[in-house]
């Protein structure tokens, strides 16, 4: 790993440890020191602190590693700067596993069993892989980037309108797909915290065996087979990385807006890194940032929670037309 990359990574873990601290002290009557909390030794407090405001900060670093992690896979799969988590429909997919598991087996949000949000994940994980191979089998395979962004569209358009239907036809879920729909970290609890946990971990091992592969990839895909790339193998093994990043990251906090977008141009703007030094990166790039829109939509409004999915969008949209426009004026002069 080279220097560069490793002083990043120290220093995003140094800021998203600052972030984790400072989160665990914000609620809804404001901002205390967690330390004050747990000196006055009051066990409701205590179990706010352990039971509630941690695995909820934890969970909102997770899903955002998550989905930078699959942002940036995606990004080098198909070699497409402006590729997202979101890209093969996979979002619909994971909303319509969780729809249909919420309607068939009364799965929640609010759940905190392991065996229901391993459920959610499971469905989820079930929805993005079908978008995935609906949206390949449309593309005809990932070779034709044009087509694939289309087939990505077309599917999510349509399995958007399945879950619409899946809703109405399980009205009892509405209120908790409407929720979903915004993105919430609110009911992240320990379970949700190690399901996405033991997500990322096999996503980011996996990824990283590939990372060669998409190193060549970026040379061109004919370079790549030159080399002996086993580019075949390492599309199964990627899709299934993006598939299960983004199916496990949906399961838990609803749809997430440009966390995964943005993370990996934002280490890119920094950092000229290999597809392994990337991956990492963006894995931690995404953890903050997710961590950063939570905590503002803790304190913005003053005994009042919004929806961490509003800050995200804001925030990186905002982030990505910054980053169109230096660009534009860059090709300019």
């Amino acid at each position: 790993m080279r220097t560069s990359t490793a002083l990043w990574a120290f220093v995003l873990f140094l800021l998203s440890a600052l972030l984790m601290a400072l989160s665990l002290g914000a609620g809804s009557q404001g901002w205390e020191w967690p330390s004050q909390m747990l000196a006055v030794g009051d066990a409701v407090q205590a179990q706010i602190l352990w039971d509630i405001r941690l695995p909820r900060s934890l969970g909102a670093w997770l899903a955002g590693a998550l989905l930078g992690l699959a942002g940036a896979v995606a990004q080098g799969l198909f070699r497409n700067p402006l590729a997202d988590p979101y890209l093969l429909g996979s979002a619909s997919g994971a909303s319509l596993g969780v729809s249909v598991y919420m309607g068939a087996w009364g799965g929640s949000l609010t759940a905190t069993g392991w065996a229901t949000r391993l459920g959610m994940t499971g469905a989820a994980f079930a929805g993005a892989v079908l978008a995935v191979l609906l949206t390949l089998m449309l593309a005809r395979g990932v070779h034709q980037t044009l087509r694939v962004l289309l087939a990505g569209v077309v599917v999510g358009v349509v399995l958007g309108a399945v879950t619409s239907l899946a809703t109405l036809l399980h009205p009892e879920a509405l209120l908790a797909m409407q929720g979903f729909l915004l993105g919430s970290t609110a009911f992240v609890g320990w379970s949700a915290s190690l399901t996405m946990g033991l997500a990322l971990l096999l996503c980011l091992v996996l990824a990283l065996a590939m990372a060669r592969v998409l190193d060549a990839l970026a040379l061109g895909e004919a370079t790549a087979r030159s080399l002996g790339m086993p580019l075949g193998t390492a599309r199964v093994v990627l899709i299934a990385v993006l598939s299960l990043a983004t199916g496990a990251a949906v399961a838990q906090t609803g749809l997430i807006a440009f966390v995964g977008l943005a993370a990996p141009h934002a280490v890119r703007s920094r950092v000229h890194t290999t597809h392994a030094g990337l991956l990492l990166l963006s894995t931690l790039m995404g953890g903050l940032l997710l961590l950063a829109a939570d905590l503002l939509a803790r304190s913005a409004v003053p005994a009042q929670e919004l929806p961490v999915g509003v800050f995200t969008a804001v925030l990186g949209g905002g982030y990505l037309l910054w980053r169109m426009r230096a660009a534009q004026q860059g090709a300019q002069s």
